[in-house]
């Protein structure tokens, strides 16, 4: 029988090595440049004389878009193998969050397949987000008035 320090040393030894670095770093770099990629189209817009507010509007719609795209050519999947979460934190992971699905039920048709799945995981973080500004407006107003 071998004792437990024996037996934790097998272990280390032969479990797989951590990635946890790289995988942070990728996460980071991939994710920043989703960032900085949106910042530039941003700068772009203003550059192109349209005022701040529609500049950002027009900024989120074309990160939505490039998202999508991305979504439909099979590509963002590929990109957020390596990126892991760096994907997930811009408007361009929930833009995938949401077709993603809708475009891989499609063959069931424009109701039953697009429309039903594309709110399967959009749906808990659209009613989360709802839901949590709701409460947060609520709670501020309630600040306001008592201070």
């Amino acid at each position: 029988m071998i004792s437990k320090a024996e037996y934790a040393k097998i272990v280390q030894k032969n479990s797989p090595k951590s990635k946890t670095r790289l995988n942070c770093l990728k996460a980071f770099l991939i994710g920043g440049a989703i960032c900085a990629l949106g910042q530039g189209l941003l700068a772009l817009f203003r550059a192109l004389g349209i005022d701040g507010l529609h500049a950002k509007a027009l900024c989120s719609v074309s990160l939505i878009f490039l998202g999508i795209l991305l979504t439909a050519l099979h590509l963002y999947d590929k990109i957020a193998k390596h990126a892991g979460a760096g994907t997930l934190v811009p408007i361009t992971g929930f833009a995938n969050s949401v077709s993603a699905p809708a475009i891989e039920f499609k063959s069931e048709g424009f109701i039953t397949g697009l429309g039903a799945k594309m709110f399967v995981i959009a749906g808990p973080v659209i009613v989360y987000g709802v839901s949590a500004s709701v409460i947060y407006g609520v709670i501020l107003f309630l600040i306001r008035q008592i201070f």
